[in-house]
């Protein structure tokens, strides 16, 4: 029982996400199929990072998680996990997943999710998430940051595909977590959350999701048009964007919470299918 609860301190389903992110940027930095080996340590070192910088916010957001239906049976607020142990294991594990990337893929890498782990942790969770409607938008920035130690674990730098990667996250971030805040809104009012449709209604949030669905949208069809990417991306995007950006419309125009819930559903399969069609598009 306590093992699973360490299992889930980590936010499996969301790692799992970040780590397709982290390897797409491995396979455009590498124009291919990057090392195994080095493949294996990047995306270990990015699963701690990731899975030890979610502990630590478990341990911050306790007392919140536990007002929330949504989160009051995770590891900490269940009682399942002490929060210092929640709290000790994501240290331990943030510490570890340094190291490791510094030790056994490069420094650059290292210091790109060691960035990340305190922009989640010390911008997103101490401050701007309790603090701001636009802690999702500002703070969108830490969920981006994979695909960049990706891109650095195979060529020690950083350019221009691998910011594209960022901004598509980036980008992504707010139209996916509105649309379960439109699900959600009551629970984030009783926790005292300032999500967006909390403090400026449903109807701007619902203008907000679709509108940044557009230039979501928008900046992955840049890619081809820089010729950073082939056709099949470009089909792919396009193909895929229509579909994200008609259930923006529904969410724009339809009364309820359903389209909302399926918003934020369909806005998680588009982020890992438009990634795993940038892999494709390399490979083929």
């Amino acid at each position: 029982m306590r093992l699973r609860a360490y299992f889930l301190l980590n936010k499996p389903v969301i790692v799992a996400l970040l780590l397709v992110t982290t390897y797409t940027g491995m396979v455009l930095a590498a124009k291919g199929m990057p090392d195994l080996l080095l493949t294996f340590w990047t995306l270990l070192g990015g699963a701690l990072a990731a899975g030890g910088a979610s502990a630590i916010n478990q341990y911050i957001d306790r007392d919140v998680d536990r007002r929330m239906q949504r989160t009051a049976r995770r590891p900490i607020p269940s009682g399942i996990l002490t929060p210092a142990q929640g709290l000790a294991y994501g240290v331990a594990a943030c510490l570890v997943a340094f190291f490791l990337l510094a030790g056994k893929v490069n420094l650059l890498s290292a210091l790109l999710a060691l960035a990340g782990m305190i922009y989640y942790v010390g911008i997103y969770s101490l401050w701007l998430k309790p603090a701001t409607t636009q802690n999702i938008v500002i703070g969108g920035g830490a969920g981006a940051i994979p695909p960049l130690v990706g891109w650095a674990a195979v060529t020690n730098d950083l350019q221009v595909p691998a910011l594209f990667l960022f901004a598509i996250i980036f980008f992504w971030t707010p139209p996916h977590f509105w649309a379960l805040a439109l699900v959600r809104q009551k629970d984030y009012a009783r926790a005292g959350i300032p999500m967006l449709p909390v403090v400026r209604g449903e109807k701007a949030t619902r203008w907000q999701i679709f509108i940044y669905t557009l230039e979501l949208v928008a900046l992955t069809l840049l890619m081809p048009l820089f010729n950073l990417t082939g056709r099949f991306f470009l089909v792919t995007a396009i193909l895929l964007g229509a579909w994200l950006i008609y259930a923006a419309w529904r969410v724009l125009h339809l009364p309820g919470h359903r389209p909302a819930y399926q918003m934020y559903r369909i806005s998680s399969m588009y982020l890992a299918l438009v990634f795993l069609a940038l892999v494709v598009d390399v490979l083929i």
